[in-house]
């Protein structure tokens, strides 16, 4: 039995077991009778029209059962407001299969339904296409000239543009007696979660289906099939228990839910859509940009103007945005500021939020432009940092909830041994190795949602929770348990989490690094609540020890109510249960951020990164041999699973440095390393010493738990800091991302 309070212990995942044994079903793994499979065809063209397709040859095959076009496809929902899920950014949702129109390369144009999986993929290849190309642009760098300002949309609330200039930018760099300036670029990025895309639609008879769905968002799920196909929300239940990591391309409904649910309810029978690898590089990704940074600063090293200029991808189609720019002066007070964002529309699918979407690109020129200016002033690129450190939000002149940022410097600084660097690039060397050091800093918004929770206490005494979030990997369901067993008083073998389910209570999607916040809080609310039913039922019972006790004189222990004074004096739940002749109690609320209390309040998570790398003297490739990051993210409810999101995050900031882009070719308008073999990420050689140190930092204000996310603020300031290790150890500035070795030869 596990021993209470919880929170704060490193509790392995309770899951655990059922995904190493494999007995956790993800979406394309359920076993459903009578299933069809079904098999996407994608464009192979990147703009134009088709003109004409040819299915004989797959009427003709054994075992196919249908075959969908644009020219054959049922009535689905006309309006484009019924497309738009709750991650829509503004413009015109894609509507899978709505005309002969390509917008861009891979789209998908057909779903063909057969008996059995492999016949529907080789059916796929026998279609014939014929097209009408138009010409198409799909590079960023060559159609700058075409930038525009984003749409305004109700994404506008969670992606504000940057904040109007302050001072005067353009006087004070001019005049400033140490300045820098540089470009920076990155390449595009996939997803690429474990588990690809996949639906199994159970068709339950006369317009209800129960949808296993490979999301990050279960009534979001909902909430699309049922606007797009006309049916009524209570008639479709999305499951989604297991996920197979997502990392924000499960934030919006993939083509795969639409062509499932749509052959489904047409043949009005089980069907399965499952993408295969190359198709999960054809919609959602992290898009290319294009930053200009001017930084400027006083003889003692006062940073005194910032501009941050970035220019992103979208599609043609809608209006995808990151906050990209706004990021130096919520940590730099300086007094002259001037950042613009603006987008250029090309022929390819809409972006989507990839894990810290926005902050690790737009962290990356800004710590490395901090770097610079730090060498500049020949002055420790951490002592730059502390001497322009605020309290405050400089961007707003409000005050943090909590800023430990400090105290993440000066620990992991200790721990890294940043002292004993020597300041002259290429100056540290070990055997044929140039050794660089290298830091940053992160920083990330501390989300909080609306959630509604439902709590039962059964008969036994044990509670149940309901809420629809799912749990993509972080440990959601074992911290959610930890949070309701401290609250209740009750060990964690006697709680249920259950969720991953439409029809549970409401939950946002999972995404920012917000779901213990949004959740968890709600746990609490509702335990609450539940606590107070409790103590009227035990006052209530015939020669009651409580009935004259004041409900802040009982405490909930050890499964049971007791008095605070005197704590063996006591009454079990199950015992209660028993006594009053029900055989549950139930609370239900919705929770949220406090918006009154925090609006004269910043919030955000913080974080510092130190690296060191080796750069061969022959061969420049690179390597980088350890990395220490601290992160102040108020309180850690479980420190084991809270590292493993931070050192899943600095695995992935080393992939964005050093190893990840998906290669464009913007004669064909496609993208060329559409699979692992060709599209680099890290593997376990890749990978030596990471270290994680959460500081103590305590936050009254944030939220009733005081706690912030984990999930992004791990892998904002890595890429930075491993360029600036770089140039440490090289003298050379890099400033596009991936940096490979020829770029050092």
């Amino acid at each position: 039995m596990t021993k209470l309070p919880s929170i704060g212990q490193p509790v392995s995942r309770l899951e655990g077991r059922q995904k190493v044994t494999g007995s956790a079903k993800y979406a394309g793994e359920y076993n459903v009778s009578d299933l069809l499979y079904g098999y996407v065809v994608n464009s192979t063209i990147t703009k134009g029209k088709i003109t004409a397709i040819d299915t004989s040859a797959v009427k003709a095959l054994k075992g196919v059962e249908a075959i969908f076009t644009h020219e054959n496809r049922p009535s689905t929902a006309w309006f484009d407001l019924q497309y738009a899920d709750m991650d829509a950014p503004p413009g015109t949702v894609f509507k899978p299969l709505h005309d002969n129109k390509i917008k861009f390369n891979g789209q998908p144009i057909a779903l063909v339904v057969a008996q059995d999986f492999e016949t529907a993929r080789y059916a796929a290849t026998l279609i014939k296409f014929e097209y009408e190309e138009e010409a198409f642009i799909t590079g960023l760098v060559t159609n700058l000239d075409k930038a525009h300002e984003p749409k305004k949309g109700l994404a506008t609330m969670l992606k504000p543009p940057p904040p109007p200039p302050v001072g005067d930018f353009e006087k004070a760099y001019s005049c400033a007696p140490v300045k820098v300036a540089a470009q920076y670029t990155h390449a595009t990025e996939h997803h690429n979660p474990l588990e690809m895309y996949a639906s199994t639609v159970v068709y339950e008879g006369k317009g209800k289906l129960t949808i296993y769905d490979k999301t990050q968002g279960t009534i979001n799920s909902q909430l699309f099939v049922a606007n797009v196909f006309g049916l009524h929300y209570k008639d479709v239940r999305v499951l989604s228990p297991f996920v197979g990591g997502g990392f924000g391309s499960g934030l919006r409904p993939q083509y795969q839910l639409f062509m499932a649910v749509m052959a489904s309810l047409e043949l009005k029978h089980n069907v399965r859509v499952t993408l295969d690898r190359s198709q999960m590089f054809t919609f959602g990704h992290r898009p290319q940009t294009v930053q200009n940074l001017r930084f400027a600063a006083d003889a003692e090293g006062n940073v005194t103007a910032m501009n941050h200029s970035g220019i992103g991808e979208t599609s043609s189609y809608e209006d995808y945005a990151e906050i990209l720019t706004s990021w130096s002066h919520m940590l730099y007070p300086a007094k002259n500021t001037l950042f613009e964002y603006d987008l250029v529309s090309l022929d390819l699918p809409t972006p989507i939020d990839m894990r810290a979407p926005g902050g690790v690109s737009g962290m990356h020129a800004i710590e490395c432009m901090m770097d610079e200016l730090a060498y500049e002033l020949k002055m420790d690129p951490l002592e730059l940092r502390l001497k322009n450190y605020s309290e405050t939000d400089p961007s707003t002149g409000k005050p943090y909830t909590s800023k430990a940022l400090k105290q993440c410097y000066l620990e992991a600084a200790e721990k890294f041994g940043w002292d004993k660097r020597n300041p002259q690039p290429g100056s540290m060397q070990r055997g044929n190795k140039l050794v660089g050091y290298g830091m940053a800093t992160g920083i990330w918004d501390a989300y909080q949602f609306p959630a509604r929770v439902q709590v039962i206490l059964t008969k036994e005494g044990k509670l149940i929770l309901h809420n629809a979030t799912t749990d993509i990997g972080t440990g959601t369901m074992t911290v959610m348990t930890q949070v309701a067993a401290d609250e209740i008083g009750l060990p964690l073998e006697d709680i249920t989490f259950d969720y991953g389910d439409s029809k549970k209570p409401f939950s946002m999607f999972q995404g920012g690094s917000a779901i213990t916040s949004s959740t968890g809080v709600a746990i609490v609310a509702v335990v609450k609540e539940l606590k107070k039913k409790i103590i009227k039922k035990a006052k209530g019972i015939k020669g009651s020890p409580f009935s004259d006790i004041k409900d802040e004189d009982i405490i909930f222990k050890d499964g049971a109510i007791a008095l605070r004074s005197n704590p063996e004096l006591a009454l079990s739940f199950k015992d209660i249960m028993t006594l009053i002749k029900e055989t549950e109690l139930k609370a239900k609320k919705m929770a949220g951020p406090d918006v009154l209390k925090l609006k004269n309040y910043s919030k955000a998570t913080h974080s510092a990164s130190f690296v060191e790398v080796e750069v061969d003297k022959e061969l420049g490739t690179i390597t980088v041999t350890r990395a220490v990051t601290a992160v102040a993210a108020g309180r850690i409810i479980n420190p084991k699973t809270a590292r493993s999101q931070v050192l899943g995050s600095m695995i992935w900031g080393i992939s964005k440095a050093l190893h990840e882009e998906t290669i464009l070719d913007e004669n064909l308008g496609k993208y060329m390393n559409a699979n692992l073999g060709e599209y680099h990420i890290p593997v376990h050689a890749d990978i030596h010493d990471l270290d994680v140190i959460f500081a103590d930092e305590k936050d009254e204000l944030i939220n009733e738990l005081g706690i912030k996310g984990v999930g992004e603020i791990g892998l904002v300031a890595i890429p930075a800091a491993i360029a600036n290790a770089i140039y440490h150890a090289t003298g050379k500035r890099i400033n596009s991302l991936p940096i490979h070795f020829d770029a050092l030869l």
